[in-house]
């Protein structure tokens, strides 16, 4: 057993956590005669540091799962998701969600095409709500910062949400809600050709270049907050504002999540330097889900698709999840951590 859990140990943290990364570059920067103990030295150690280790993950995290989307093209996808009904339906719909792209614009464009190829409303929103929430990247990240028990819980917890919140758009019947267009438009239902090894290693390749592209400003940011908060904000305000003893900690943080645009890449520095500071795991968990489901951009593009009475139950749906989620995770900090 001893033996299990110290490979665990080095597993998650040199590989996943690169805590071999961290030596090498506070090594180099006291060799250039930089203090990393102090705030200058070790914001730049955070931010080298993080955003290394996060693009990296990102490179070898969108490979793989983008070959095995690869075999989930979107008409397959709605194959799969036609064969099934009621809450199984939601169920499959969550979990084939976990195989697809990072951020929540990414799958509102899937999210119209399953609706106008007449799959439930609810199904489509259990996708809709897991694909952003809860993906394979997203435990593999949390486990390099969280460990896994924190991990498995928070993508367990995020399905439920995707299913219960499918699941009760499905009763309320808000067929009529969705916008005209989307439900008058007939998909094309278009063979898909079978795809050799190197056609999807060429296509995951690609994924990974496009994705990069795409999210690495964010991923700046997100490092350059990170750094910002793990330095130069002092422990006593994050510990006053998001700690135990503010009982509205969760609800701060998912409120504060919804504005900014960002994927599980972006969020993770901040996380990180928030739970560093004294901040509870739910409020830092709750945080990453609002980023992640609920972000302004995500929410102007949904309201393309469907009307304002939907848009607003989905969003209160997310936001009670979340901040339940978040509470949640308070109760259980001291066992999982």
């Amino acid at each position: 057993m001893e033996t299990v859990k110290a490979v665990w140990d080095f597993f998650q943290n040199e590989i996943l956590g690169m805590a071999w990364l961290d030596r090498a570059i506070t090594s180099l920067l006291e060799l250039t005669g930089l203090d990393t103990s102090d705030r200058i030295g070790g914001s730049i150690r955070f931010f080298i540091y993080d955003l290394i280790k996060i693009m990296v993950l990102l490179a070898v995290l969108i490979f793989i799962i983008s070959y095995i989307q690869s075999y989930f093209p979107p008409q397959r996808t709605k194959k799969i998701l036609g064969r099934f009904h009621g809450i199984g339906a939601n169920i499959i719909a969550a979990l084939l969600g976990t195989v697809t792209p990072f951020c929540s614009c990414s799958s509102i464009p899937l999210f119209m095409g399953f609706t106008s190829a007449g799959l439930p409303l609810g199904v489509t929103f259990s996708f809709l709500i897991s694909s952003p929430m809860v993906d394979l990247g997203s435990l593999v990240l949390l486990m390099s910062i969280f460990g896994w028990k924190v991990a498995v819980v928070y993508v367990a917890l995020g399905l439920v949400i995707a299913v219960a919140g499918g699941t009760l758009i499905e009763k309320l019947h808000l067929e009529n809600q969705v916008e005209e267009f989307i439900r008058n438009c007939k998909a094309v239902d278009i063979p898909q050709e079978e795809l050799h090894i190197k056609d999807r290693i060429k296509y995951a390749y690609e994924q990974v270049c496009g994705t990069a592209r795409k999210v690495f400003p964010y991923v700046i940011i997100g490092v350059g907050i990170g750094a910002v908060i793990h330095n130069w904000i002092p422990e006593e305000f994050i510990i006053q504002a998001l700690g135990g003893d503010n009982p509205f900690g969760v609800i701060i943080s998912a409120v504060a999540g919804v504005p900014m645009y960002a994927d599980i890449f972006g969020t993770i520095p901040i996380a990180e330097a928030l739970l560093g500071k004294g901040a509870l795991l739910g409020v830092v968990l709750s945080f990453m889900m609002a980023v992640t489901t609920l972000s302004l951009p995500s929410m102007i593009m949904l309201r393309k698709a469907v009307k304002p009475k939907l848009l607003g139950i989905f969003t209160a749906i997310c936001t009670t999840g979340i901040i339940i989620v978040g509470y949640f995770f308070n109760l259980i900090q001291p066992l999982i951590v």
